[in-house]
């Protein structure tokens, strides 16, 4: 089995931070590409910010200046650093991974979804 498990949620005033992690665990044989999604109120799951195994990032034009991605390979965990949050951040954010699974070679790569953390930004 393989888990993705979010953390770091929370309530925070308009201009405020927070961090978030995403910790993968279980048979994982390797960890690739990383991803963090926004789920707004009544609205669609948006990938917010992307990373690959060797660092190379990327962010929607909506959080850029204001949210920075990282990741630590050894310990199979990604982070979300939000700063300058604004009411329009309020949402539910969900941890993606792209995982090999060590008991499950011959499928290859598949992608993980962690159970979310909750994010509400008061003006």
């Amino acid at each position: 089995q393989v888990q993705l498990v979010e953390s770091g949620g929370g309530l925070v005033q308009a201009g405020g931070s927070l961090r978030l992690s995403c910790a993968a665990s279980g048979s994982i044989f390797s960890v690739n590409a990383m991803d963090w999604y926004h789920q707004a109120p009544r609205k669609e799951r948006e990938l917010v910010a992307h990373i690959t195994r060797d660092g190379t990032t990327y962010y929607a034009d909506s959080v850029k200046g204001r949210f920075t991605i990282s990741r630590d390979n050894a310990k199979n965990t990604v982070y979300l650093q939000m700063d300058s949050l604004k009411p329009e951040d309020t949402g539910f954010y969900y941890c993606n991974a792209q995982i090999i699974n060590s008991q499950r070679m011959s499928l290859g790569e598949r992608a993980y979804w962690g159970q979310g953390t909750q994010v509400t930004v008061s003006s």
